[in-house]
């Protein structure tokens, strides 16, 4: 197999990467912006904490994965990228940490002032990831200020309105995934407001979608490709279709499949975004000469063909273990069985 070829699996590879961490990881992040809103008292809170305990932990292994395979498949990609974005990547380093720590240290004591702090750590980390990573997906659709002489952009460049629009979309898509995912897995009063905040969010979430799509099409080169091979457009037309049919469900009172609708949605996006990247990881807005694709970035072929073989092996083995770690937590959660963080 040539260089290149071993190039586009991998670029295809770090796509799947980033888009199951994205659904995964859309209802926990969900979850964390609802927690003070939903949760009335601290048996709620609990409920709260266990439909994500289980599997949040997993969830964030497909991040530090995708972050190993940028680093390992296209170090060029990954060493800009970490130069030109420092200062975004570190603030959601950050909230990273203070939505961890937030979910687990919440009830380790009993005063106010330590659960009221990390209740908010929890909400603040959560709705900061969200925000941050579509400002950042939505600026790698736009294109960076990349020229011949490096990187002119600062974080305040990252945040015009195409760049806020697509951190709006990523916030309001994963409130919909939490609320739907709560519904889904427990009973109780929690569940009846989890299911009227997702039917207010989905109006949100759609109008949102629909604006994104048409200032891609009309601000960024991102749907070029996509006029060449026409077959693209049934991602974005299916985004919006499975979010159409995510009402559906909500109105008939099945969040489960109002939950399977969103993440379909989130990942038919991101295949879009993808689709319309290729091959630029790194497409600049300023010259598009400037742009970093993925056959300057990847790694030696050894490299790549070793990782090929070691991912072939690993990935199925993570997903059948978060597969059968979902039919273990299976049961709903009620305020009477639910253990949250001792």
């Amino acid at each position: 197999m040539s260089h290149d070829m071993l190039a586009m699996i991998w670029f295809g590879l770090w796509g799947v990467i980033w888009t199951v961490y994205f659904v995964l990881d859309a209802y926990g992040l969900g979850t964390g912006m609802l927690f003070p809103f939903l949760a009335k008292d601290e048996r709620e809170q609990r409920q709260l904490q266990e439909s994500i305990g289980p599997f949040w932990g997993g969830n964030e292994v497909w991040l530090i994965t995708a972050g190993g395979a940028t680093f390992a498949a296209f170090p060029l990609t990954y060493a800009l990228m970490f130069s030109y974005l420092y200062t975004p990547l570190m603030l959601i380093l950050f909230s990273l940490f203070f939505r961890a720590a937030g979910l687990e240290f919440m009830h380790k004591m009993d005063h106010p002032r330590w659960k009221s702090f990390w209740k908010w750590s929890f909400f603040t980390g959560s709705f900061a990831i969200a925000l941050l990573f579509g400002v950042a997906f939505a600026n790698l659709f736009y294109g960076l200020r990349i020229d011949e002489t490096g990187y002119h952009g600062t974080l305040l460049s990252l945040l015009h309105p195409y760049g806020i629009a697509g951190g709006l979309v990523f916030v309001t898509l994963f409130l919909l995934s939490g609320s739907s995912w709560i519904a889904f897995k427990t009973v109780g009063e929690i569940r009846t407001r989890a299911l009227n905040v997702a039917k207010k969010v989905w109006f949100f979430a759609m109008a949102l979608l629909a604006i994104f799509m048409v200032a891609t099409n009309n601000l960024t080169p991102l749907f070029d490709k996509f006029v060449q091979y026409p077959a693209l457009w049934l991602l974005p037309l299916l985004s919006m279709t499975f979010l159409l049919f995510v009402m559906i469900a909500l109105n008939q009172d099945r969040p489960g499949i109002a939950f399977g609708g969103v993440c379909a949605s989130i990942a038919l996006l991101m295949a879009g975004g993808f689709a319309g990247m290729f091959p630029n990881m790194l497409p600049s807005a300023l010259d598009p000469a400037s742009s970093v694709t993925l056959f300057e970035a990847a790694a030696s072929k050894l490299n790549l063909t070793i990782m090929l073989g070691v991912a072939l092996v690993m990935v199925p083995i993570v997903l059948t273990y978060q597969l059968w770690l979902y039919r273990i937590f299976r049961e709903k959660i009620s305020p009477e069985n639910a253990k949250g963080y001792e």
